[in-house]
């Protein structure tokens, strides 16, 4: 398989590093965009148009032959389905937050300008290959499934949605990790001339990153989409292709994914270094273990705000409990 020549695929453009001073914890930040605590968690669709008639092409375009994929049963929901346009209009994408309106569920507006053709993604560290590759390549190397998963986010909502993808454990096992490495990096692609967001939000330190322990990253649930509802990813969910680790807080999926590193050393990442006392490396979905600032025993179903409990792992404990043991 052909490699490519080196570049900062995750670097589209200058970005300045965030001051110490500056370190907002993620609900501050919330506030001063103009989404109340109170309102966002009592009303999970606050500024959420369900217009279904007035909607954009969206979708990313370009491998529409790889969809839809055959389903794997062997995951199953106990929960209805979130309907397409829900899960494709209600995404808090930071790089796609406007000045405009500031509501950070709208990236779905924002996200025309974002170039997702011939994506391709770097891969460094303690691995066996490195270099840049296609998605594409990928695609055909591994196969695609669609898997239904719960998704959880920290903020106490919840969806249930078909992804598909293929997992993670097949990319490592390709890239062949060192017996030193014990973690992988994930970092999303960024560039101000695309991403409206991220020319207005200067105070965070772009580009996005999250981490996985090894083990994590190889249990069989750890998937990287690039599909939703049988069709490729729409910008606005990640596109062209996002981590789904359905057993953590929404914020560790990172999104548009354009490198991975594996390393001896635990990374850092976004959230957790804005605010470690309230976004843990781990972050476990957990309904005993609260945020600093509110319950986790309650979730709220998208679009309607149907209250279910919080469930340790989301429901999927046999899946990834001896992780944790």
């Amino acid at each position: 398989m052909a490699n490519i020549i080196k570049q900062n695929l995750w670097n589209g453009t200058q970005v300045k590093a965030t001051e110490e001073s500056i370190y907002y914890n993620r609900r501050t930040i919330l506030k001063q965009i103009g989404l109340a605590t109170g309102a966002l968690l009592a009303s999970p669709m606050i500024g959420f148009s369900k217009n279904k008639n007035q909607d954009n092409n969206f979708t990313f375009q370009g491998m529409d032959k790889f969809y839809p994929a055959i389903r794997n049963e062997k995951y199953v929901l106990d929960r209805p389905m979130t309907e397409e346009y829900d899960a494709t209009h209600y995404n808090n994408f930071y790089e796609f937050i406007s000045p405009k309106d500031r509501n950070i569920y709208n990236a779905y507006k924002y996200v025309d300008p974002f170039d997702t053709r011939g994506w391709r993604f770097e891969v460094s560290g303690l691995a066996n290959k490195t270099g840049i590759y296609f998605l594409e390549e990928m695609i055909k190397e591994f196969g695609l499934e669609e898997r239904t998963c719960r998704f959880r986010c920290v903020e106490r909502w919840s969806m249930a949605v078909p992804w598909t993808g293929f997992p993670l454990k097949k990319l490592i096992d390709f890239f062949g990790p060192m017996n030193n490495a014990k973690y992988i990096s994930m970092t999303s692609f960024v560039d101000k001339s695309q991403m409206i967001g991220v020319e207005n939000q200067d105070w965070y330190p772009w580009p996005y990153h999250e981490g996985l322990r090894i083990d994590e990253a190889m249990n069989e649930l750890a998937f990287i989409a690039t599909g939703i509802y049988g069709k490729p990813l729409p910008k606005q969910n990640g596109a062209p292709m996002r981590l789904i680790v359905p057993w953590k807080y929404g914020y560790k999926n990172t999104k548009s994914i354009v490198k991975l590193e594996f390393t001896n050393k635990k990374p850092k990442t976004f959230w957790n270094t804005l605010s470690p006392n309230e976004y843990p490396f781990l972050s476990n979905i957990d309904p005993d273990v609260p945020h600093p600032r509110w319950s986790q025993k309650i979730e709220r179903m998208i679009p309607d705000g149907e209250p279910r409990p919080t469930l340790k792992f989301n429901g999927y404990g046999e899946f990834v409990g001896k992780l944790y043991s």
